[in-house]
């Protein structure tokens, strides 16, 4: 997978790709992460890449003229029909959905903006649309952009040690993720569940389910709507959420 990022600090992407999953990925030749600097497409001795916005306010905006050419170049640099994102506040939430299909694309274009934003004809005529990672506000879409490659990095074949991680992670089947543990057995007296160290798989897969069912249902009852759920654990979330007690019962040194 190929992706272009459209940004004012390039050195701040590819440092922050030097590790983990994106690292190895990258190294393996899954994945590959350009950045185009829209400063390199001023025309003027200063660089200028942002001007104060019409009808005042504060805060400065960056202009069409560069962020627009360097679009262009990163896009050239990609295959024909790759999408084309600006990481925005106002943008569509990103979820573990939105990164799997994503993750499948042949390649991404990010633009990272700063200042105040960009000028809204950048937007009508630079990309296909708007992502944002959550809703609070951030200095620039550096931060974004390295969130959104990272999500899709682990998502690529042969990135991560045990292809089973990507699979059994939080959201992918609409749930939060269950509890681990690991060495020791016991840790300043709370030990781990008994199931855990039964060996009966069959057990420890309904024990997990149960308690990111029990997870979800007490940290973000809003995922529950869209989870696929069976018609019983719909019941025991139900059960949960009305009573506020244990209607799956979470295991905590037992």
């Amino acid at each position: 997978m190929r992706i272009e990022v459209v940004t004012l600090f390039p050195r701040m992407i590819s440092a922050a790709l030097e590790y983990g999953i994106v690292g190895r990925a990258l190294a393996r030749g899954l994945l590959s992460v350009g950045t185009e600097d829209p400063r390199e497409h001023t025309q003027d001795v200063h660089r200028t890449v942002d001007d104060r916005p019409y009808g005042g306010g504060p805060g400065m905006v960056m202009k069409p003229e560069p962020l627009l050419a360097a679009l262009h170049a990163a896009q050239a640099r990609l295959p024909q029909g790759s999408r084309r994102l600006y990481l925005s506040a106002q943008g569509e939430p990103f979820t573990q959905e939105i990164a799997q299909r994503l993750a499948r694309e042949p390649g991404l274009l990010l633009l990272a903006g700063r200042y105040e934003g960009v000028d809204e004809r950048v937007i009508r005529r630079g990309v296909d649309g708007e992502l944002s990672i959550g809703d609070y506000v951030l200095s620039g879409g550096e931060l974004p952009a390295l969130v959104v490659i990272d999500a899709l990095a682990r998502l690529l074949p042969g990135a991560l040690g045990d292809e089973r991680s990507s699979v059994e992670e939080s959201f992918v089947e609409g749930l939060l993720d269950w509890p681990h543990y690991t060495r020791p057995e016991v840790f300043e007296g709370e030990a781990v569940p008994g199931v855990l160290l039964s060996g009966d798989h069959a057990a420890i897969g309904r024990w997990r389910r149960q308690q990111a069912l029990l997870r979800t249902a007490r940290r973000r009852p809003d995922l529950l709507a869209r989870a696929a759920l069976t018609p019983q654990e719909r019941r025991q979330v139900e059960a949960e959420m009305h009573s506020g007690d244990a209607g799956v019962t979470e295991e905590r040194g037992k």
